[in-house]
């Protein structure tokens, strides 16, 4: 899994504390501050956007899609 990040940035945290409450593993990639420099993220998720991540084939931009996904795919059953 890998995660496009901005230090700093409220939503990117979320996103990786989810991924740090589910014990999961992740590369962490963080961007330029100027969204006109953030060429690799365009090339993967189509925007300038954090955060964003890449697990397997599926590609997600939006902490709030992110955090259900994670929930939904790796949250062990209670």
């Amino acid at each position: 899994m890998k995660l496009y990040n901005l230090p700093g940035c409220p939503y990117c945290k979320l996103v990786i504390d989810k991924l740090e409450d589910l014990d999961l593993e992740y590369e962490i990639v963080n961007v330029p501050a100027q969204h006109k420099n953030r060429k690799e993220v365009k090339k993967v998720s189509g925007q300038p956007y954090v955060p964003v991540l890449i697990d397997g084939n599926t590609v997600l931009d939006d902490e709030n899609d992110i955090i259900q996904y994670l929930e939904e795919k790796y949250m062990k059953d209670v």
